[in-house]
């Protein structure tokens, strides 16, 4: 199959999950994680029902991923993220030593790439611009929606 389509299927994946997000009125960011072709772990950001600034959606997916896995590092792994991850995530996934990292939309406020690629694993590879428009559009219905309500 050719790589770009699987990166086409696999992040439907993750903007499915983002669309959870949306619907419980989080933040719309959904992530899977592939190992050996397989979803191993599926997330969207759970920060407020869970009242934590760490429930991004990246973080509980390297939680899911290792513990499916029995292992916390993820070199064999691809992330795949409606949005690129901030600092925080960057950061934890440098210390996952995830192999890839594909994105939809980037993210110049607060996104990693602001303050550039030694936040990741030197061995971590990066794809971005994945359904970019798709990832984004949630992201903007979502905050207009927000300002909408006065949120």
């Amino acid at each position: 199959m050719d790589i770009n389509k699987e990166d086409e299927r696999l992040m439907r994946e993750a903007l499915k999950e983002a669309k959870k997000a949306f619907e419980m009125d989080e933040v719309p960011i959904g992530a899977v994680i592939v190992c050996d072709g397989i979803i191993i772990a599926r997330a969207f950001n759970y920060t407020e029902h869970l009242n934590d600034v760490t429930a991004h959606a990246e973080m509980q997916a390297i939680t899911s991923a290792a513990n499916n896995l029995g292992g916390k590092y993820l070199p064999e792994c691809t992330l795949y993220v409606t949005i690129e991850p901030c600092i925080m995530c960057a950061g934890a996934l440098f210390w996952a030593q995830i192999g890839r990292i594909v994105y939809g939309a980037s993210d110049p406020k607060r996104g990693y790439s602001m303050i550039g690629n030694q936040l990741l694993h030197p061995r971590t590879k990066i794809s971005k611009g994945i359904l970019e428009e798709e990832c984004s559009q949630l992201m903007k219905t979502f905050f207009e929606e927000k300002r909408r309500e006065g949120k």
